[in-house]
């Protein structure tokens, strides 16, 4: 929790961009695995927590715009649940700690939203990303469930973009703590690396890691030799000699910042040649978007740089061919690069990505492409002093898709397919770090330092025990 000064401040601005009416935010139930009272690990809406710091289950709140009134709508738990769970801090004394005075029973929150809609006044909400927000909804104001998202706020999901997207000083402390353990997670999964060991067992310890120092992780952990595959939560395989390991990770600490950071590296202790030429392939895109990484510059523009330096790099290789320029503006790097370059990072390792990618990495003015290969990047708009990014390119060799494409005739100017097809169980690299946008550093890296180069991996490899 921040200091109350900061969630003061943080709901001021917000009046500041808003104009009439009531501000709703909707905090998060438990929610049952299998049934009521077996639950899934309780996390806090992130929105409700950037503006009032509660993690207690149940609430909702209220900002209206016109009085200045704040209020928090929960109830302290009962003698049954003290039973089973424990006693935790009331209600009200949470609430002074982020400067509300108001606390109503949430039994009161529908009277008092039908008082003020009964009075000509709009209520701004959120659209709902879990079932039981769009039932809440739907009972309180009346809407359709069907029709919750379109006649959400625009007004709001701009205003609190626009504070969120910006991070402070305190937020920038609690996204390299977050990162700090996930960089722990990522030394444990290089030592692990090794023949005979299966994908659960270092997707076993790098959880233990975070878990281990009293947090989380920001999204399960990928832990795969098949990186190609961009989100792989197969675990099954066993690591073999010549292979590559794939760990993309990130710990999210009690605050809710999380992490995010991919590393590839062999299981060899060593790269092979081919594994090597494409690392750096990969690992000078990296560099490349890095150097262009300032305040003003579309991210946009820093993605396709670092399209035409994979394409570059490949046709030295000799995987692709032609003029690097001309095969971005076709899309023939998607051929390697299917997805975005990064995303915004804060309380949700994809920051905002509930309130739309439309308003969070767009603009009214640059609007998302949906061609293959754009349609990921969630990020497009002009970086800003304060926000913080990742950074993760990549090249994955999917035979899916080379099928697919070779069936189309698609890119036969840029790519070399007879040589394509000695490549098609390569499997995938992508290296990611996370960055601060400052005008002085242009990108500064957040966290403890990992190794990132294919000789700095290798050096690590070679020189650390195996546990």
């Amino acid at each position: 929790m921040f200091s109350t000064e900061e969630y003061i401040a943080r709901r001021a601005k917000l009046k500041e961009l808003m104009g009439s009416g009531l501000v709703l935010l909707m905090g998060n139930e438990e929610v049952g695995i299998n049934f009521e009272d077996n639950i899934y690990p309780f996390r806090q809406d992130s929105s409700f927590l950037y503006f009032f710091g509660i993690q207690t289950n149940g609430l909702a709140a209220i900002i209206d715009l016109e009085s200045g009134e704040e209020l928090i709508f929960g109830d302290d738990p009962s003698i049954d649940h003290i039973v089973f769970s424990g006693p935790i801090e009331s209600l009200q004394s949470q609430a002074a700690k982020v400067g509300v005075t108001h606390v109503k029973s949430g039994t009161d929150l529908s009277d008092y939203l039908g008082e003020a809609v009964s009075k000509g006044k709009k209520v701004h909400y959120l659209p709902p990303y879990r079932a039981e927000h769009a039932l809440k909804l739907t009972d309180l104001l009346h809407v359709p469930t069907s029709k919750l998202k379109e006649q959400s706020s625009t007004e709001l999901i701009k205003a609190i973009v626009q504070l969120r997207t910006i991070k402070s000083e305190a937020e920038v402390v609690e996204i390299e703590k977050a990162l700090n353990v996930t960089v722990d997670m990522h030394y444990k999964a290089m030592e692990m690396a090794q023949p005979l060991i299966k994908e659960s067992d270092v997707y076993g310890a790098v959880s233990q890691i975070a878990l281990a120092k009293g947090v989380g992780t920001s999204f399960p952990p990928i832990v795969t030799i098949n990186g190609q595959i961009l989100h792989n939560h197969y675990r099954g395989n066993e690591l073999k000699e010549g292979d590559m390991l794939l760990c993309d990770c990130g710990a999210e600490i009690a605050s809710g910042y999380a992490g995010d950071l991919t590393r590839t590296f062999p299981v060899s202790k060593k790269f092979s040649k081919d594994q090597k030429e494409i690392y750096n392939i990969v690992f000078e895109a990296y560099s490349t978007a890095v150097a262009l990484l300032k305040p003003g510059r579309l991210f946009l523009d820093v993605h396709l740089a670092a399209c035409e330096k994979i394409v570059e790099g490949l046709i030295a290789f000799g995987l692709m061919k032609g003029n690097a320029k001309e095969a971005v503006a076709e899309g023939a790097h998607t051929m390697f690069f299917q997805c975005g370059l990064g995303h915004m990072l804060g309380l949700d390792v994809h920051d905002m990505e509930n309130l739309g990618e439309q308003y969070v990495g767009y603009t009214d003015t640059l609007k998302q492409r949906t061609d293959f290969g754009f349609r990921s990047l969630r990020l497009g708009r002009a970086l800003e002093e304060g926000m913080v990014v990742t950074v993760e390119p990549g090249i994955y060799i999917i035979p899916e898709l080379i099928d697919l494409r070779k069936k189309e005739g698609k890119y036969l100017d840029f790519v070399n397919y007879e040589m394509l097809e000695k490549y098609r169980d390569f499997g995938g690299i992508r290296i990611e770090d996370v960055f601060l946008i400052t005008p002085e550093e242009g990108g500064r890296i957040l966290g403890n330092r990992l190794p990132g180069s294919a000789a700095e991996i290798e050096e690590f490899m070679l020189s650390h025990q195996r546990l």
